[in-house]
């Protein structure tokens, strides 16, 4: 893993400065006005938010200096294009550009190569894709940017899948310089659903009812997946005895759910 790679592209990362608010803005205006050293004081005091973000992408294989290049590229550009007018924090709006550029990066040199001729249906399909939001509000269906294309539906499909990256549950999607809301949060949970909590509850309510010796038999059954014989040697009975308890204390637990 090269997340504890101290000196990346020859900068030492454990020396990195880090700038403050007041910082950020003075160095903002001495840019605005053409101050080139500025420029590079500012680019050089956020090299720490660029190996932050290099974090999530350390399972990937690839170069950690390839990548810390790619970052920059993209603290540049969002650099060139901030507009300190909508009031948002530098890091805000740097954080979706940096890990924009590192997944192009990713998608066009990633070890998985994805014929020509596919990437360019799928990016011609993207653009399909772009143009039908604009005049519909809605996006289209793989069979009507098919159809647009005048190419089968199913390279469509597997165009758009062949570019698609792996996105982090811990990935951010938005962020308004507080609390930020992840991937994560906006997943539906198939098995946190009321349904299940009650039955949860009622299974535990239902344990109670069991004597000491079913609950101990049925734990170590289907909650630490012993078998029968590994049971019985525990508590010292024989299988036989362990598999009569299994059953009467399953048949009592159905009586009271």
């Amino acid at each position: 893993m090269f997340i504890n790679k101290v000196e990346i592209c020859g900068v030492n990362t454990s020396k990195l400065p880090t700038l403050s608010d007041n910082e950020k803005q003075a160095l903002f205006e001495r840019i605005q006005n053409g101050d080139m050293k500025a420029r590079e004081e500012f680019i050089y005091g956020n090299l720490r938010l660029v190996l932050s973000i290099l974090q999530r992408f350390n399972n990937r294989g690839e170069n950690i200096d390839d990548l810390f290049q790619v970052g920059c590229i993209g603290l540049i550009k969002a650099l060139d294009n901030f507009d300190t007018s909508h009031g948002v924090k530098f890091s805000t709006y740097a954080v979706p550009m940096i890990i924009g550029e590192l997944k192009r990066y990713l998608r066009d040199y990633t070890s998985i190569r994805v014929s020509r001729s596919l990437r360019d249906i799928a990016y011609k399909a993207l653009s399909v894709k772009e143009r039908f939001i604009n005049e519909h509000s809605k996006e289209p269906t793989v069979v009507e940017i098919a159809k647009e294309l005048n190419v089968p539906k199913e390279d469509v499909a597997m165009a758009l899948d062949a570019i698609l990256d792996p996105v982090s549950l811990h990935e951010p999607v938005y962020h308004d310089g507080g609390d930020a809301i992840f991937v994560m949060d906006q997943i539906k949970d198939e098995k946190n659903k009321d349904e299940m909590w009650l039955e949860h509850i009622s299974l535990s309510e239902a344990m109670k009812k069991l004597s000491e010796r079913e609950q101990h038999i049925l734990d170590l059954r289907f909650f630490s997946g012993k078998t029968q014989m590994e049971v019985a040697e525990e508590i010292g009975i024989s299988q036989a005895q362990v598999s009569r308890l299994e059953k009467n204390a399953l048949s009592h637990l159905r009586k009271y759910i």
